[in-house]
C-alpha cells in the first residue's frame, strides 16, 4: 500500500473526482515516439486510475478526454484518437469493477461507431452502481453552457418556462452533468495551468490540483496524493473559517 493512501482519512473521500489527463503526446515525444503511442499509454493509466478511484470510494471519476477543440487537430491523430477510444472501451473494466459508464459532449461529432459502441455500453452496465466514470469526449464548457441556454430559450418561447424562474439550479439541471454532483476536486496533469474550456460551471467551488506528471505516468500514489492534498484544504464556500468550524460542530 502507498505512503499517501495509508494517509487518507477514509470519511472525506470526495464524491465526484474530475480530471484534465494532459501530456500524453510530450510523454511519447520525450521518448522518441510517436504522439499516437503517448494516447496508447494513457489509456493504461485510465484503467489504472479507475480502479483506484473505485476502490478509494470516488462515486464519480470524470475524465477529460476529447475536446470540442481537439477536432482541430491533424486529421491523423485524431482518428487515431478515435479509434483508440473504441478499441479501448472495453466491457470488462466496467463489469470486472461494477463501474457505470456515462459519456458527456456533442454525441453527433463522433463516428457512427464511436457512438454506437457508446450506446451499447452505457445499455449494458447501467445497473451497476459502486462508481460512474463519465468520459467528456467532444466536449468543452462553452459548448455545453451554449447549448444549455437554447434549451432554456425555447423553452421559454414555447411557454413552458417563465424567465424569472431561470436559477442556478435550472441552468445546473439543464447542463450536460445533470446526473452527477458537481467534483469537488479538479486535477490537471502535465504542468499546465489553466481548465481548458472543462466543466467551468461545475468547478466554481472545485479544489484545484496541478501536477507536473505526464499522464501516462500519472499512478495509483500520485492520485492519492492528489486525494490526500485535497483533505488538507479547508473548503469555505465564501464563508470564513469560523463560520466552516461553527458549521462542523452543529453537525457532529
Amino acid at each position: 500500500m502507498g505512503y499517501y493512501k495509508e494517509l487518507l482519512d477514509q470519511t472525506r473521500i470526495p464524491r465526484h473526482v474530475a480530471i484534465i489527463m494532459d501530456g500524453n503526446g510530450r510523454w511519447a515525444k520525450a521518448k522518441g515516439m510517436h504522439r499516437t503511442m503517448g494516447h496508447q499509454a494513457g489509456v493504461i493509466t485510465v484503467k489504472d486510475i479507475t480502479e483506484a478511484a473505485t476502490n478509494l470510494g470516488v462515486e464519480y471519476l470524470t475524465l477529460y478526454t476529447f475536446s470540442t477543440e481537439n477536432w482541430n487537430r491533424p486529421t491523423e491523430e485524431v482518428n487515431a484518437l478515435m479509434g483508440l477510444i473504441l478499441s479501448e472501451l472495453e466491457e470488462e473494466l466496467f463489469v470486472k469493477n461494477h463501474v457505470r459508464f456515462r459519456m458527456i459532449g456533442d454525441f453527433n461529432r463522433l463516428p457512427q461507431n464511436v457512438q454506437d459502441k457508446m450506446i451499447e455500453l452505457e445499455e449494458h452496465t447501467k445497473h451497476f452502481e459502486r462508481m460512474t466514470l463519465v468520459i467528456a469526449i467532444s466536449y468543452s464548457s462553452r459548448w455545453e453552457i451554449t447549448n444549455t441556454m437554447k434549451l432554456l430559450a425555447q423553452q421559454v418561447q414555447d411557454g413552458v418556462l417563465k424567465p424569472e424562474e431561470i436559477d442556478e439550479r435550472k441552468i445546473s439541471e439543464s447542463l450536460n452533468t445533470f446526473f452527477m454532483p458537481d467534483p469537488e476536486l479538479l486535477i490537471r496533469t502535465g504542468g499546465e495551468l489553466r481548465l481548458s474550456n472543462y466543466l467551468l460551471w461545475q468547478c466554481a467551488y472545485s479544489e484545484l490540483y496541478f501536477c507536473d506528471t505526464f499522464w501516462p505516468d500519472f499512478n495509483e500514489e500520485e492520485f492519492y496524493k492528489a486525494i490526500y492534498d485535497y483533505q488538507q484544504r479547508e473548503r469555505r464556500f465564501g464563508k470564513t473559517s469560523e463560520q466552516v468550524v461553527e458549521k462542523q460542530l452543529e453537525n457532529k
